[in-house]
């Protein structure tokens, strides 16, 4: 994960796939989460490293972030040259987009940003690079700044993702569109690279996907209340085992927040 040469983007061009509406969920999360760190600051700024081949997931991203924050500022980051000249266009009043890689290519008076959203970024990458890229985007967050890096599908109905601090990890976040859920354990395909590999026996995640579709089990009968309802009701039979950090609000969302340390990789 070092670069190439001082003056180039640190990391590879990704696939660039993207569709409007695919980080809604997640964007929605970090809005209703952050948007008291971004409200707090004089000068708000967010970054969305790797927004693909188009700048759909940018825009919105300032749509959503400036609902909960008026002054947030956008930047989109990404590593290919073409798709910085074809997001250009899009530039307005608090939205640029720049080329660089992990290394954030922010202007000075930018400052340090309070937010670096890298979604469906690392999937390409091997699970002992994260560590290090973790390292490097925390290492430019503003003190109380937030990354939070995922992955979802195509059209975003299922999403998991990583919440961190300048520290390390914080959170693990799932989330998902209810009318399309057969399980739980079907987001496991949209686990981040941290922890998509670690989905086996003997790994916390894996016992915590198991024991949730349990919990989804046993909560068939609120079926007949509807998807939510027996959303909300496995997840409150989680808490007893499990440390879960949000509450019915988000369960309601379709959305349930464990700790890092439950849920990370032994060894």
């Amino acid at each position: 994960m070092s670069p190439r040469h001082p003056s180039r983007p640190v990391g590879t061009v990704t696939r660039g796939t993207t569709n409007p509406n695919r980080l809604r969920r997640m964007d929605r999360w970090i809005a209703a989460t952050h948007g008291a760190a971004l409200r707090r600051a004089d000068d708000p700024v967010a970054v969305d490293l790797g927004y693909g081949a188009a700048p759909w997931t940018a825009v919105e991203l300032l749509t959503r972030l400036r609902a909960a924050a008026p002054h947030t500022r956008v930047v989109g980051v990404e590593i290919e040259p073409a798709r910085v000249a074809a997001a250009k266009p899009y530039e307005r009043e608090g939205l640029t987009f720049r080329h660089g890689g992990f290394e954030l290519p922010l202007s000075a008076p930018a400052g340090p940003p309070l937010l670096i959203r890298a979604a469906n970024v690392l999937r390409q990458y091997d699970e002992a690079q994260v560590a290090g890229v973790w390292e490097r985007l925390c290492g430019r967050l503003a003190p109380d700044g937030l990354l939070v890096e995922g992955t979802c599908d195509e059209i975003g109905r299922r999403h998991v993702w990583v919440a961190l601090g300048p520290e390390g990890p914080r959170t693990v976040t799932f989330a998902t569109r209810l009318g399309s859920l057969t399980t739980p354990s079907d987001l496991a395909e949209r686990l981040p690279k941290a922890l998509i590999h670690r989905n086996v026996p003997g790994e916390p995640v894996h016992a915590f996907l198991r024991d949730f579709d349990r919990a989804w089990a046993a909560a068939a009968p609120y079926a007949s209340y509807g998807a939510r309802q027996r959303w909300i009701r496995a997840v409150r039979d989680l808490t007893a085992d499990w440390p879960v950090t949000d509450g019915p609000a988000r369960w309601r969302q379709g959305e349930v927040t464990v700790a890092w340390e439950a849920l990370a990789p032994r060894g």
